[in-house]
């Protein structure tokens, strides 16, 4: 007997493996895409450098990391690497320095090798 009362499962958008990294000294506020209810952007704030971070980021969304150094400066590069692929660096120097690392909206296969670029603030 058919129950009709069950509705169908919504199923989990198809997802790719993003590394996010942060390298440097001192403390840092992080904002990363990830697959998330909300759709938002994670942000940990005061965090301690370095921070290392593997996402699972859905597909049509842009994978995106950001660094914002805190009011002592000094100096930190964010990594962007999807699939395993590093895909792009770039450097926050000075007082509430900033770094953005991003990619092209993640498409494909979950599990190609497919290298996407982005562009940044170096």
């Amino acid at each position: 007997m058919l129950d009709t009362d069950e509705q169908p499962r919504p199923q989990a958008a198809p997802t790719v493996e993003v590394m996010y990294e942060v390298t440097g000294t001192g403390t840092a506020e992080i904002s990363y895409a990830a697959r998330s209810e909300d759709g938002m952007d994670t942000v940990e704030k005061d965090v301690t450098l370095p921070w290392r971070k593997s996402v699972r980021a859905p597909l049509g969304k842009a994978p995106t990391v950001a660094v914002v150094l805190d009011g002592k400066g000094g100096q930190a590069a964010c990594t962007l690497a999807i699939r395993g692929k590093h895909v792009q660096r770039a450097t926050a120097t000075g007082e509430f320095g900033r770094a953005t690392c991003s990619g092209e909206p993640l498409t494909g296969e979950p599990n190609s090798g497919e290298l996407l670029s982005g562009d940044g603030e170096d």
